[in-house]
């Protein structure tokens, strides 16, 4: 008899590490540009340029890079940017050198603030997420070939489904667009602002490739030509759609893909009669790939002979199963009152972020608990201060379905904004609409034990003496045919045959009769 083996590679979800780090520094205002009044808006990104695992620990390298929109003194506006750069070690007990390294980042708070008219401090929370993954490789065996007559091997099998990433990459898709003026807006001078944010990004596989799209939102904040000319702004959305190369890729994996970008940059163009009246977008999405794959397995968990004495060896085998992989759409909406002394004429700019303070498992679903930050830029009644914002913060609790987690599932939960809208009430109240996507995947940890090995010994012909002939039996709690099969020496088709049963399953309290089974050479 020969164990028939198969080689199992299996990706696990090995541990999660995150830190927080606050970020202080002060800036001296650039002689080039005049002095300070009010900070308008502020706004950052952060940069991970190295991430290097040092034994259970890894050395993360980055920069937050901020700009600010401020009032000049007598009027107008400017900005002005810069970087705080950081380094930061994070502890991940149990890390080795063969673990694929993963880090994320969460600009959890950012605040500039006037020093003096020269001067300005910026403050910044950043939380960074260290994720863990092994690639494990194990042998296990999935059947018993008989190598000669006489033979007569009794075989259990179980069949189980293990997720394992198929295809694991990063790549980039860039995106560039020239975006027009309107015809009633005035010839572009300066940029002063330009945000451009991500927004309705999806994904899906196919045969070697992922498919994306989503829209980028763009808002501009401009000076006109022509001197004491009006501030400006335009707000675009740029659908994009696209294909990025990756091999292996088929349509029925399961994607966990993660999009940001990584580079934005807006820049006045002249158009074809010459007039600064175009906007040059370029940015860079980076995506990361995560790709599953579900196989089924048919393993050997046991084994035995009615013509000799087998000793299976025994090892485990662990690995991730899928539970869920589930989009849910939470919509949010509330009625805030901007409280300011100036009435609010009109709204010119919107934008948010989601962030998950907290998720609790609960049968069958995961209760989340989370706030998306607005940010409201606006005009007022008054002259000395005509364009204000204001930060919000909404609450929001979303339920997701996740049918068979409990606490030691593992969950990798994605939040992203999808839509985002501000109409004003009257007054100074001001009415939000979002939606935000929850992407949810929950793999569950399995360890099954398997047969690695087996020794094969001729029967021992006085302990098999012993054994009764026949016999009644009692089932009893916990038992199966198998079982009852192996230990009184016979095989479950003569235990069928000879109770007349119709199918496997015994109930406790049934009562069976056995015959002693011998298989001749």
């Amino acid at each position: 008899m020969e164990l028939v083996k198969k080689q199992i590679r299996m990706n696990r979800w090995k541990n999660h590490a995150a830190t927080q780090l606050t970020l202080d520094d002060d800036f001296i205002v650039p002689d080039t540009m005049d002095d300070m009044e009010q900070v308008i808006l502020d706004t950052g990104t952060v940069q991970i340029e190295t991430a290097r695992p040092q034994g259970e620990k890894v050395m993360v390298r980055g920069k937050l890079d901020f700009q600010l929109l401020y009032r000049r003194e007598g009027g107008g506006l400017q900005a002005m940017g810069g970087s705080i750069p950081f380094e930061e070690t994070v502890n991940v007990p149990g890390l080795t050198d063969r673990d694929s390294v993963n880090v994320s980042w969460e600009l959890d708070d950012l605040k500039a603030g006037m020093i003096n008219s020269r001067k300005i401090n910026v403050k910044a929370l950043l939380t960074l997420n260290v994720q863990v993954e092994s690639l494990l490789e194990a042998e296990a065996a999935v059947d018993a070939a008989v190598s000669g007559d006489g033979e007569d091997i009794r075989a259990l099998k179980e069949e189980m489904e293990a997720a394992q990433i198929a295809v694991r990459k990063k790549d980039t898709y860039r995106i560039k667009e020239n975006l027009a003026l309107s015809g009633s807006k005035p010839d572009l001078e300066r940029i002063l602002w330009s945000e451009v944010r991500l927004t309705g990004a999806s994904s899906r596989p196919g045969d070697g490739k992922v498919h994306i799209d989503g829209e980028l939102a763009v808002f501009v904040i401009y000076d006109s030509q022509g001197d004491g000319g009006p501030v400006q702004w335009l707000e675009e959305a740029v659908p994009f759609s696209g294909e990025v190369e990756a091999a292996g890729c088929r349509e029925e994996m399961i994607p966990v893909i993660s999009m940001r970008l990584v580079h934005r940059e807006v820049e006045a163009r002249p158009d074809y009669d010459g007039e600064m009246r175009e906007l040059g977008l370029d940015a860079v999405v980076e995506l990361d790939m995560k790709l599953y794959e579900e196989e089924k397995l048919q393993l050997l968990t046991d084994l035995y002979s009615t013509g000799c004495e087998i000793q299976p060896e025994t090892g485990e085998v662990c690995f991730d199963r899928i539970l869920t992989k589930n989009l849910c759409k939470c919509r949010i909406g509330e009625k805030l009152e901007i409280g300011r002394q100036s009435r609010i004429l009109q709204i010119c700019h919107s934008e948010g972020a989601v962030k998950v303070d907290e998720t609790e498992v609960c049968e069958d679903t995961l209760q989340i608990d989370g706030v998306l930050e607005v940010r409201l830029l606006y005009l007022t009644d008054d002259d000395s201060q005509p364009i204000q914002s204001s930060r919000e913060v909404i609450p929001f609790r979303q339920t997701v379905e996740a049918k068979g987690v409990n606490q030691d599932s593992i969950y990798q939960l994605t939040p992203s904004l999808d839509t985002l809208s501000a109409v004003m009430l009257g007054g100074n109240m001001v009415e939000v609409k979002a939606a935000v996507d929850l992407d949810l995947l929950v793999l569950q940890p399995v360890c099954r034990p398997v047969i690695t090995g087996v020794s094969v010994r001729p029967l021992d012909l006085e302990k098999l003496q012993k054994l009764p002939g026949i016999v009644g039996y009692i089932v009893q709690p916990g038992d199966s045919l198998w079982k009852i099969a192996k230990k009184f020496h016979t095989t479950v088709d003569n235990i069928l045959l000879t109770n007349g049963l119709a199918s496997e399953t015994v109930s406790p309290g049934e009562k069976l009769i056995l015959v002693k089974e011998v298989a001749r050479g």
